[in-house]
């Protein structure tokens, strides 16, 4: 008899799973939203619907530049982003309602980017868990989740399932 799986993999899975419908062609991301036990909803990036998405119509990339602090000067950082896809975190709370969010938990494949960050922050969740780290926002994420007082977690020890891993592109 196989050991019955934990709920953080549990959730992690789901999210992984919901990152299957995404089309985009730089990075799958999926998200879950669950209060206790109970699975709320799941989410996944991709464009919005009925619109054209990345694999039909190619990224829409734009270039920020971001002025970061380093050894005292400060260094511009290019980074550049799709704007065609909404992002699944952004998914969840289009189709999500607030008073479910009170307290609950986002489980998302991806550490989620800033302008999701922020978003999350305000939702009314308690915890975010996410699997792959995204280095270029962490610092700014973290130092966010700390001031908010979520907890926010990293399952890095975490094997998503075979059948929903993607190529992740930056």
């Amino acid at each position: 008899m196989t050991a019955r799986k934990d709920w953080d993999t549990y959730f992690m899975d789901i999210a992984y799973m919901a990152s299957t419908r995404s089309r985009c062609n730089r990075r799958h991301v999926g998200a879950v939203l669950v209060q206790g036990k109970k699975l709320l909803g799941t989410a996944y990036n991709g464009a919005p619907s009925g619109v054209p998405d990345c694999s039909e119509a190619g990224c829409m990339l734009v270039e920020e530049i971001e002025l970061v602090p380093a050894e005292g000067k400060e260094q511009v950082v290019k980074k550049q982003r799709c704007i065609r896809t909404i992002h699944a975190e952004q998914n969840l709370l289009l189709f999500t309602d607030r008073e479910d969010r009170e307290g609950s938990v986002v489980y998302v494949t991806d550490q989620p980017c800033w302008t999701c960050a922020n978003m999350l922050a305000n939702s009314g969740i308690s915890e975010i868990v996410y699997h792959r780290a995204y280095p270029k926002d962490h610092d700014k994420v973290s130092a966010l989740m700390e001031q908010k007082k979520l907890t926010f977690r990293q399952l890095e020890k975490y094997e998503p399932p075979a059948s929903t891993i993607s190529e992740v592109t930056n």
